[in-house]
């Protein structure tokens, strides 16, 4: 049931947010249309709360609100307090989700007093402990924005459409499901605008697939991580899955786009993830960390791939990158990122990103960078080869790096390529559970399989001048079947012996059409 349930609440979303599609770019109509689910969902979550606490009264949440006596504000402070403590934010009744559809039936304008709305939320979390996670939430939503509508009558009867879809959709925010249902519905809605984004996908959104892997490799030892970190946390989907496998306490990341920063505030906040154990800050991670000497028990991420980045003298003596004595290239920060990672992870952690194939052969810096990874440090624990075209907005072949701070002198590199195995869908290369499940228990494992992975020693790995291209480690050569000349030979014999006695049939046929003499 619950799996029928999560395809109905995707399609049904899915549907209201094509009423906004018109001529919106793929990001522009993502924004809206989840930045209103996630209005429902709070206003329907606070609605609920509020109840629960207000059994013992014998009133609901509107009618306390409803109510002139003086008498009742104490219980109205006492409400909006407890809400505040223990969900982060507070909604009067005549701003929640259900009051702006009593508006809209009642043919007002709704557009006001749903801006007025969603600033109301972000304004209840003003010098409280939720302050940074609700700040800015809906600074994407522009209400008054042309895309949505020529005049205002316009962006009125769409936005109110919309809405009124939307309260047709049951988010079961009162049912207590085994699954995170809404929670993923709103990660199917993103993956579905990802695919239609082109090049900017991967801002925003890692496939669940590589999600997944990424996740199961960092928790792997651990029965329960204390925290997860991702420096370019984009959505927020990779977070969510390495804090749910890993079975993570505390969420950290951090993200350069303000409307990315926003989509992941609300994708932690949809999966249940209480305000107080997720800290997402908004800035760029190579110039401003802002996580100071902080390490954590897992780090994933799926950095821009070989991106620009100033590469500035201050860097010299930053400790993230001083010791490894250069820095990353101004054209490529793929180093930057992964010196950044390994600076964060803490001795008995795991690490595992996605990068470019390049990271694994490219000379100069990057070269004195990898061999001071594996010469000086034996950080580099696995390189897992990834088919192309499995990423959103480029079909580049890609990696992943797993590094570790407590590997021994003696332990060996493992080299997976799982390049050949894949589904292809349409036009999408697609990794299914079979290969997921491969790619992790060869890592788990640490088997050699012919033709698929490879343990290479620390000296083979010298050996190689450091180059860690997969290539040079797992031999997927496939020779082909020797040819018998003698069989091939009689073969064509029998044909021309079978040739000739057709065409003796033939001609015996055109004779007695007289078609010949």
């Amino acid at each position: 049931m619950s799996e029928e349930l999560q395809q109905k609440l995707r399609d049904q979303l899915w549907e209201v947010a094509n009423r906004l599609r018109g001529n919106m770019s793929a990001s522009d109509f993502m924004y809206f249309t989840l930045g209103f689910i996630f209005y429902k969902y709070l206003s329907e979550k606070i609605e609920k709360y509020a109840n629960n606490a207000l059994v013992d009264d014998e009133i609901t949440f509107k009618e306390l609100w409803e109510m002139d006596d003086t008498d009742v504000v104490e219980l109205q402070e006492e409400v909006k307090n407890q809400c505040l403590e223990n969900i982060g934010y507070f909604i009067e009744p005549k701003f929640l989700f259900s009051s702006v559809i009593e508006a809209i039936k009642w043919k007002e304008n709704i557009l006001p007093i749903l801006e007025r709305s969603l600033k109301r939320i972000e304004d209840s979390t003003l010098g409280q402990d939720s302050e940074e996670d609700f700040g800015g939430l809906f600074s994407d939503i522009d209400l008054a924005s042309p895309k949505l509508g020529k005049t205002a009558n316009d962006k009125n009867t769409l936005v109110s459409n919309v809405l009124l879809a939307l309260d047709d959709i049951d988010f079961s925010v009162e049912a207590s499901q085994e699954i995170d249902i809404l929670g993923d519905a709103y990660e199917y809605m993103i993956s579905q605008f990802a695919a239609g984004a082109g090049k900017k996908a991967g801002e925003f959104y890692t496939p669940q697939e590589v999600s997944r892997i990424l996740a199961e490799i960092v928790s792997i030892g651990h029965q329960r991580l204390r925290n997860v970190y991702d420096p370019t946390c984009g959505s927020g989907s990779l977070l969510l899955r390495a804090a749910s496998i890993g079975n993570a306490v505390d969420i950290y990341g951090q993200e350069k786009n303000p409307t990315t920063y926003n989509l992941a505030r609300m994708n932690m906040l949809l999966h249940g993830i209480r305000f107080s154990n997720f800290k997402i800050e908004n800035g760029d991670t190579l110039e401003w960390d802002v996580f100071g000497d902080t390490q954590f028990d897992a780090v994933v991420a799926n950095p821009p791939f070989s991106a620009e980045w100033s590469a500035a003298d201050k860097f010299n003596t930053d400790d993230r990158f001083s010791k490894a004595g250069r820095l990353a290239p101004k054209k490529t920060a793929d180093y930057a990122f992964i010196l950044h990672m390994i600076y964060h992870l803490n001795e008995g952690g795991a690490m595992a990103c996605v990068a470019p194939h390049g990271v694994l052969f490219r000379g100069n810096a990057e070269g004195v960078i990898r061999r001071f990874l594996i010469e000086k440090k034996n950080y580099i624990d696995a390189i897992i080869g990834l088919p192309a075209n499995i990423f959103y907005g480029t079909s580049i072949p890609t990696c992943i790096l797993v590094m570790k701070k407590c590997r021994k002198e003696d332990d060996n590199i493992l080299f997976i390529d799982a390049s050949k195995e894949f589904e292809k869908v349409k036009t999408q290369n697609k990794l299914r559970k079979e290969h997921i499940d491969k790619i992790v228990d060869t890592y788990r494992e640490r088997k050699e399989i012919e033709k698929y992975s490879h343990l290479a020693t620390l000296q083979e790995v010298a050996d190689n001048d450091y180059n860690l291209n997969i290539p040079r480690y797992v031999d997927t050569f496939e020779e082909e079947e020797p040819i018998d000349i003698k069989a091939v030979m009689a073969e064509i014999k029998e044909l021309e012996a079978k040739r000739a006695e057709l065409d003796k049939e033939i001609e015996v046929y055109l004779k007695e059409l007289g078609l010949v003499e």
